[in-house]
This record gives C-alpha cells, structure tokens and sequence, in this order.
C-alpha cells in the first residue's frame, strides 16, 4: 500500500470497534490498533503489531526531525513520506508523553477511583476496555515498592505500560499513577522520578497494635516515650482537644473516654509523625510537582474503630498533612484474591459511619485495600453511596492472566499450579490468606475443564496468587525464566481473549457502582 493512500485512511477519522480492522488489510502484514492513531503536526504516531511484538509507527515528511526517538527503523519510504517503526521503551514512551499531553498521568483528585495493578504489564489495554460505561477515574500505573521487587520490574516499566496502553486505547479522559504502599523517603525519590502522582504512605511497623488491650498505665508509659516534639503535641493537649465535648458527625456521635484517646494515640502516634515526615519531604521537595497522597492504615492486625479513623484524620489535618484518600482496617477479612469475609450486617453499619467521617471532613475519600473480589462489599458500599470510594486492586488482574494460559495452554497451566503449591506455605507469609492447601490437589489430577474451575475455588486462587513473585522471576540453571516468557508469549498470542476475560471480570466489580456513577 502506498503512503499516501495509508495517511489517508489513518486521517479519516474511521475507527472500528473491532482492533484487527480492515486498516489491517490496507498496511499489509501490520496489525493497526485504530484507537491508537494519533497526529501532531504533519506526522501521525499509531500502534500496530508486527509479527507478535507491539511497535509504535510514524508516518513523517522527510522534513520533520525525529531526533528525540531511538532505536528506529525504516518500514517505507514513498515519495517524500517515510513509515517507521520504533520500540515501546521508556525513552520513547517520554517522547510521546511530551507531544500527547493525555499520555500523562494526573492526578483523580475527590472523585470515585479504581487502581488497576497490573503485574505482568500486558492488562491495561483490558481494564480501560471492561471501564467503558462506568464514571471512574482509572489508576493505570500501580505498583507497590514489595510488588517491583517480586516481580524484578521497574517503575519506569510499570508507568510504560500504562502509557502505552492509555495511547493504544485512546483513552484521553485522564488516568492516575500510584506508587503504592511506601515507606521511606527513598521510596518517595523513586516514584516520582518515574512521574508518578499519587503517593500512597504506609506506616504500618510504626501502628501499635496490642494498644487496644493495654491498660491505662501503660498505655501513659507507651505515649511517654513518643516523639512529641514532631508531633507538636502532648498528651495534655490531645486530652484538652477530644474529652471537651462530645463529637458531632452528621449522621451520630462519637462519645470519646480517656482510655479510647490514649489507645488511639499510642496506637497510631508514630505512624502520624512518620506519616508527617514523609509529607513534607514530598512537599518540600517536589513543590512545583502536582500530586496527591493517601493514607494506608489497613495491613495491621487491628481494627480502626470509627473514633480513632476521626483521630486520624483530625491529627493529620493538625499536622499539615494533605491527603486525598485515607485506607483504614475494616472489620472482617479482606483476604488477597477473594471475596470479604465476615458479618455484613456489622460492615455495613461501621462502614455507614465511616463514610459519613468522609463527609464531615469533606477533604478525602475512603480507600478500599485488598480490594479484589469484594463482591458483596461493593452492593454495601453503593447502597451506602456516601462520600467517594477509592478501589484498590492488583493480584485478580494476575489471575485472569493465569487463566488465559488455563484456557489456551492448560500444560503450562499445571505445571505453574504445582510449582504454587510447592511455594505456597513460604510465600504466605507476608499476605493475608487462609487458604488451605489440601484442598488443592495436584495439577495432573485435573482435567482441562476441572482446571478453569479452579478459578472459583477461594484455596486455589490464594495458592495461585501469593506465589507470583517466584513465577514471575524464578528461573532455570541455564538462566531461562521458567514461566514469564511462556506466560507473556500466551498472552500476546491470545490478546483477543485475555481482553475478553479482563472486561468480562472487572464488569462484575464495577457493575455494582453502576447506579452511583451515573
């Protein structure tokens, strides 16, 4: 096909609901992504695969200077028009995101969110997909500082992905990036080099936990030893602020005794002053840079009772803390890869509360964690439909990726079930997870149909999901990794049905919110 006859269709404005479109036949042994068909100026940037490996192209006058991309190559000169064809990298992806201002992340700000995690780096295209029809803001780019090291990936490699995607789709409304789960300044440096904008801080190993079964004395022994000076506080003070008078939200009131305001302070004191010092290192540092920051109090052992979720945001405020989204403990289990364990009636009412909290500040949203699979806390949560809800997930996205292989290469599929189970009793450690592993059998003991159904069972999911990290990264005496290509090679050679399955699951988690989003 001529150049010329192929800028025109690429200009035509046509883009076909289907991605392998007739623009296919047109450029011949190219496969266009028609949503990805973007132009600047006299040149126009698309999509396509060629062969298995996804390239960007562009379509340029021999005038126009390329300087910035890398690593290109002469597809097809006609006239005066040259096609190339450059890498999806990072170097190329920044190039983009400095002619596309839409390939830049921002930041979702109060409005009802979902995180994607995305382990593999291969599911966004789906997610944006399974997200048409429902008013949340994406959060494309998630990855904790824990999630990189298992999977020996980049942030800059989780931000490319995102970017890329977010261009193959042409999803232009906005996206968010989160660098979740940090912990240190370092951590912060990190992620924002990579550009990403929502900063999710854990203070967790500084929450006291056992301070909701400790006595008034030693409770006093406990705050004594705190770091008061960054606190810009004492004991006398907080006593002075929470005993004076009931507290009023719109919704009840929050009667606070002695022994509740010393639990919460020695419980969550130190978390509040590294909390705050995570703040201002982002703040004080990055002060030109637009971003937004959440709160994650949920991987604890305790329960955030609804006063100390009011203390917390009351003492961040003091503090100087700006926070977009706080993520507290719920009662209940809210284990990896499955649905919500625990009284419903007691989540829903404490929820009601919680959200109202949300409301009487009016700054915040409550953040959901371990936010996969929580079917029957999401019906809860959009008949409450208080407040805006933030929606965290990652490890399910896996799953479907493992699913896929089920499908289309149930061999390989065994033989990651089995290296799961052999792993499962040292990989649980650092998760929340009850599976049992007896009660996943051996993979050659399934057939090809029983396997698909493992996906239903809440042990084999477990199994399956806490062991990523090995099956992401392990590797053979030759150097070869034993699974990742083999999964990544399935992945892209059925990108069709891997979309499909990704729409078809996060439909079912975001069906729910329907109502609420409309």
């Amino acid at each position: 096909m001529e150049l010329d006859a192929l800028k025109n269709v690429l200009l035509s404005g046509e883009r076909p609901e289907n991605e392998l479109s007739d623009l296919n036949l047109l450029s011949g042994e190219l496969i266009i992504y028609p949503r990805s068909v973007h132009h600047s100026g006299e040149s126009i940037y698309f999509i396509a695969k060629d062969k298995s490996e996804k390239n960007l192209f562009i379509l340029f006058k021999k005038k126009a200077l390329l300087n910035d991309f890398q690593n290109g190559k002469l597809v097809r000169e006609n006239g005066d028009s040259i096609l190339m064809k450059f890498p999806l990298s990072t170097h190329n992806r920044k190039c983009i995101q400095k002619i596309f201002d839409f390939t830049n992340p921002v930041t979702a700000g109060l409005q009802n969110s979902f995180g994607f995690g995305d382990r593999i780096g291969l599911a966004n295209p789906g997610h944006l997909k399974a997200l048409n029809g429902y008013k949340f803001f994406p959060v494309l780019a998630q990855q904790s500082i824990r999630e990189l090291t298992r999977t020996n990936r980049t942030a800059d490699e989780v931000m490319d992905a995102a970017v890329w995607s977010v261009f193959q789709e042409g999803f232009t409304s906005g996206f968010g990036a989160d660098a979740d789960h940090l912990k240190s300044t370092d951590d912060i440096d990190m992620m924002a080099a990579a550009g990403y904008k929502m900063f999710t801080f854990d203070p967790g190993e500084y929450v006291l936990n056992e301070a909701d079964n400790l006595d008034e004395s030693s409770l006093l022994k406990k705050l004594s030893e705190y770091p008061w000076v960054e606190l810009n506080d004492s004991v006398d003070e907080a006593i002075k602020r929470y005993l004076s008078g009931k507290i009023e939200v719109d919704e009840f009131t929050i009667d606070v005794e002695k022994i509740d305001l010393l639990r919460a302070y020695s419980k969550y004191g130190r978390a509040l002053a590294h909390v705050k010092k995570l703040f201002h290192h982002l703040k004080n540092n990055y002060s030109d840079y637009n971003f937004e920051v959440e709160i994650s109090v949920d991987e604890t052992d305790s329960v955030t009772s609804v006063f100390e979720h009011y203390f917390i945001a009351s003492e961040l405020k003091r503090l100087g803390v700006e926070f977009v989204s706080l993520a507290p403990r719920f009662p209940g289990a809210f284990e990896k890869g499955i649905d919500y364990k625990g009284d419903l009636s007691f989540f829903e009412s404490e929820y009601r509360k919680h959200a109202a909290l949300t409301v009487h500040f009016g700054t915040y949203k409550i953040s959901l964690h371990s936010g996969s699979d929580k079917f029957t806390v999401y019906k809860i949560i959009a008949k409450i439909n208080k407040g805006f809800i933030h929606i965290k997930t990652a490890g399910t996205s896996y799953l479907e990726a493992l699913k896929v292989t089920a499908v289309r290469e149930p061999d390989l599929f065994r033989e990651i079930l089995n290296f799961s189970r052999g792993l499962y009793e040292s990989e649980k450690r650092t998760y929340h997870v009850s599976a049992d592993l007896n009660r996943v059998k051996e993979a050659y003991e399934y057939n090809d149909e029983e396997l698909l159904q493992l996906f239903y069972s809440d042990d084999a999911r477990q199994v399956l999901h806490v062991t990523f990290g090995k099956v992401l990264t392990e590797k053979n005496s030759s150097g070869d990794y034993l699974f990742k290509e083999k999964i990544i090679n399935c992945l892209k050679e059925h990108e069709d049905l891997h979309n499909e399955i990704l729409i078809k699951h996060f439909n079912k988690h975001l069906e729910p919110f329907k109502e609420i989003n409309s």
